[in-house]
């Protein structure tokens, strides 16, 4: 627990957030014809909506971000045999999709600045079982595109975004449906936006669409009426309820941006004027970056410090997390095809091995906050680091 005393805990936006968009959105849902996709408009409006804002060509709703990471990998012929590349450092279901497709995830080093995949490392993973790297626009920031293109086209490897945290984000000015390569988002229940669970995956053309639209339904194509399953797949399909929820998210996602963009760079001056805190880097390349974390590193901190850092900010209001362990420390990463013994990957993973013991990180509402706000968050940070 915290020495320093709480008098007035700060207060930070709420989240999620809803409006009139939202409420209206889920009464008409409540009195059409029928709940699902192929009973009303919400979700076709939704993934038109979705992909025109992510210069996308088509896009496909679904039930949550880690199917929508299981939908892209089986449109791409992913399975058992093949070796898909990941960051170490990110959320276990980057992981986890790759193996529910019998694939074998194999973790990469991150970059010690942006906390995204380390492509030079990438490159020397590559073997003839590499069917596909999976870079992972950490906390919103793009990874470095450009260097990924350059594998894929060395290689024959192809590039699946994991996009969970890069609503509207951009690279040199190109939105992530335009980087030419599918790309899947989440919509969970703390996500740049939100229908409580939720994804999507941004598809290039129609012949992924096409596939994507049959692997979601159980491989039944549009209007089919005589269970004419054209291929495997499974019941992703996204409910009408919870389309409806996110294009009324949609329609105030790029202020949100906007203004993350804007409070961002004033609190990671203010943190990183903290000795011993050190901000995430911004490669600005990344133009537009989505901000769905803050995150920090307090380099040679132990993890029991680490755990009363975040909980002594909890206490003062601050919504504040400890960052992910590498995928290949938890059980879960191990409970499927072979995928090597964890002392060996960490001596390849050193990077993403200092980032999680040291990195913590705070929700994205903090960045919705008044600057006076946010002045007084980092004063509260440097005392809570200074007593801790």
């Amino acid at each position: 627990m915290s020495s320093i005393p709480v008098q007035s805990p700060l207060t930070f936006p709420a989240w999620p957030q809803h409006g009139a968009e939202e409420r209206e959105g889920l009464l008409h849902v409540l009195e059409q014809e029928g709940w699902w996709r192929n009973g009303g408009s919400e979700v076709d409006s939704f993934e038109r909506e979705f992909a025109d804002l992510h210069g996308a060509h088509r896009a496909i709703a679904t039930t949550n971000g880690t199917h929508a990471l299981e939908l892209a990998l089986s449109v791409l012929g992913v399975g058992p045999g093949d070796e898909v590349i990941v960051p170490a450092f990110t959320f276990i279901a980057t992981s986890l999709a790759v193996q529910r497709v019998g694939a074998v995830p194999v973790p990469c080093d991150v970059r010690p600045d942006t906390y995204n995949l380390d492509v030079e490392a990438a490159a020397r993973l590559v073997t003839p079982r590499t069917k596909v790297v999976m870079p992972v626009h950490m906390a919103g920031q793009l990874a470095d595109m450009d260097a990924l293109a350059e594998l894929a086209a060395a290689t024959g490897v192809t590039v699946l975004q994991d996009a969970a945290h890069a609503h509207s984000a951009r690279w040199r000015g190109s939105r992530v449906g335009e980087l030419g390569s599918i790309a899947a988002f989440s919509f969970q229940n703390g996500k740049l936006m939100t229908a409580g669970e939720g994804g999507a995956v941004l598809l290039p053309d129609d012949e992924t669409h096409r596939e994507a639209y049959l692997r979601h339904g159980c491989g039944r194509p549009p209007g089919d009426r005589l269970y004419a399953h054209l291929t495997q797949g499974s019941n992703f399909r996204m409910n009408e309820f919870s389309a409806t929820v996110l294009r009324g998210q949609l329609s105030r996602l790029e202020a949100q941006v906007t203004l993350r963009e804007e409070r961002s760079r004033h609190l990671a001056a203010l943190l990183g004027a903290i000795p011993g805190v050190v901000p995430q880097d911004r490669d600005e390349r990344c133009d537009r970056m989505a901000h769905y974390m803050a995150m920090v590193r307090l380099p040679g901190i132990t993890r029991d410090r680490r755990l009363a850092v975040v909980d002594a900010l909890l206490e003062h209001g601050v919504p504040a997390f400890v960052a992910f362990p590498p995928v290949y420390r938890t059980a879960g990463y191990f409970q499927g095809p072979a995928v090597g013994d964890v002392d060996e990957i960490a001596k390849r993973c050193p990077v993403s091995e200092e980032i999680g013991s040291d990195c913590l990180w705070l929700h994205h509402r903090v960045l919705l906050a008044d600057t006076p706000v946010l002045d007084r968050l980092a004063e509260v940070f440097a005392d809570v680091v200074a007593a801790n």
